[in-house]
């Protein structure tokens, strides 16, 4: 599928791993004056070249710590300095797009998240390209995470940091007072029939939908449509996605099997406390959320179930990869190839991959070692959820789709997020068809 790209024109909160407030000046100086955290590593070694990376995410930058630790030990005939310098989300994107646009300044590595990254692949491209280190090991990849870090020439740019397979958590206890075997609900039609049992037994709803683009956008990407056609039309108000509207809706309005998300969206205090205790019976979100529940809903430990998306119909997908950060190399890298080999060593490799698991919980983009002894090791997270979350995923791995942003994806997703999810869901003022309609001419208003 053709992909496309263009400048970015919105901040969007798109499941972030970290984020931040900020702003800050171009250059090195204004950027390390305020970085909230700097640690170096490999200082005290001879003749080795100095790599650093900036990132929105502390957790991001001990990875690459340890990372950059065992690349050192590994190779000790070429040693690195490596520094990692975090900083609020806003201030280091936007300091890295005044630096590459001026051309000095930025580091040699880079995070960059989703929703920002078409903006880094307009005009003359600042990022090296990663085909180099990507092809060898391309096969051993979800390919449809690894598109959504690469231009429409089918040039790669950023090594991704999980897969982030949406799935469906169910919360067992809730599921078996209802007397509802979740292994029955194989299609979206079961879990309406299942929901209308839940909520019937229990008094709990089936689930909740949230105010923001992902009370839709999974279902749109699951039933094989988009907002935007291979020549970048704006479809986002065809016939199909307004009978998916229509379905998510009737969840709410027709069915009575949930309720409008607490706090607006999945990652708001309101829900943390709902959820915890036993406000619903399922979940639709991505595999990375295990860590969201694992810290702020512990008294769900033991008690969910990780299971695929029901079946939408004429769609082979099961899952969809939402959200993630994309790790770059600058093209004002001091040395550009040792720069992709320790990245690749990082986060394309098998080792890189399993770390990836082992020390941030993330479900590793490349599949082959889902079956590895180091993935299959007992964890905290196994203990919290179940122990064949990888067999699940080894099951669905060829029917997981992903998401492609453009230049206009943020006005689509701001007039989601604050009129169409708003007006249908919670107000119920417009019909999915009105509120779609009413959308797309606003944003076709804007692209001309």
């Amino acid at each position: 599928m053709k992909k496309w790209f263009g400048v970015l024109t919105l901040a969007l909160t798109l499941f972030l791993v970290g984020c931040g407030d900020g702003n800050g000046d171009n250059g090195d100086d204004a950027a390390e004056g305020d970085a909230e955290e700097i640690v170096t590593v490999g200082e005290d070694l001879e003749d080795a070249t100095e790599i650093n990376l900036w990132t929105f995410a502390g957790s991001h930058a001990e990875f690459f710590e340890d990372a950059a630790v065992r690349w050192n030990e590994e190779y000790p005939d070429n040693p690195i300095q490596f520094t990692a310098e975090t900083y609020p989300f806003d201030q280091m994107h936007n300091n890295l797009t005044l630096a590459l646009q001026s051309g000095e300044g930025a580091p040699d590595m880079a995070d960059i998240e989703i929703a920002r990254f078409p903006n880094f692949l307009q005009g003359d491209i600042q990022l090296e390209p990663l085909n180099d280190i990507f092809e060898p090991e391309i096969d051993n990849f979800i390919e449809e995470r690894v598109d959504m870090y690469s231009d429409e020439n089918g040039d790669y740019y950023g090594a991704p940091t999980h897969l982030g397979a949406t799935m469906v958590y169910y919360n067992t206890e809730i599921m078996d007072e209802a007397g509802v075997d979740i292994e029955s609900i194989e299609t979206w039609d079961d879990y309406i029939e299942a929901g209308q049992q839940v909520t019937e037994n229990t008094d709990v709803p089936m689930t909740t939908i949230p105010e923001n683009w992902y009370g839709i956008w999974p279902f749109i990407r699951q039933a094989g449509s988009s907002f935007f056609d291979d020549d970048l039309n704006l479809i986002m108000d065809n016939d199909e996605n307004v009978e998916i509207l229509e379905f998510v809706s009737s969840m709410v309005s027709e069915h009575d099997i949930a309720e409008v998300t607490p706090g607006g969206h999945y990652h708001a205090e309101e829900f943390f406390g709902f959820m915890n205790d036993g406000g619903q019976a399922s979940l639709i979100a991505p595999t990375f959320y295990m860590n969201e529940l694992m810290n702020n809903m512990e008294d769900l430990s033991g008690k969910l179930e990780i299971r695929p998306l029901p079946e939408w119909p004429g769609s082979d997908t099961r899952s969809v990869a939402m959200g993630g950060t994309g790790t770059t190399v600058t093209n004002q890298a001091e040395d550009v190839d040792l720069t992709k080999e320790f990245l690749a060593f990082a986060k394309l490799s098998e080792e890189g991959n399993i770390e990836l698991w082992n020390q941030l919980g993330f479900d590793p983009p490349r599949w082959d070692v889902w079956e590895s002894e180091e993935i299959r090791a007992d964890n905290e997270i196994y203990d919290f959820f179940h122990d064949d979350i990888f067999d699940i995923l080894l099951d669905i791995r060829d029917d997981v789709v992903g998401v492609h942003m453009n230049q206009y994806t943020p006005d689509v997703l701001d007039e989601i997020d604050s009129n169409v999810m708003f007006n249908v869901i919670r107000q119920e003022s417009q019909t999915p068809r009105e509120a779609l309609e009413q959308a797309a001419e606003s944003i076709r208003a804007g692209m001309q």
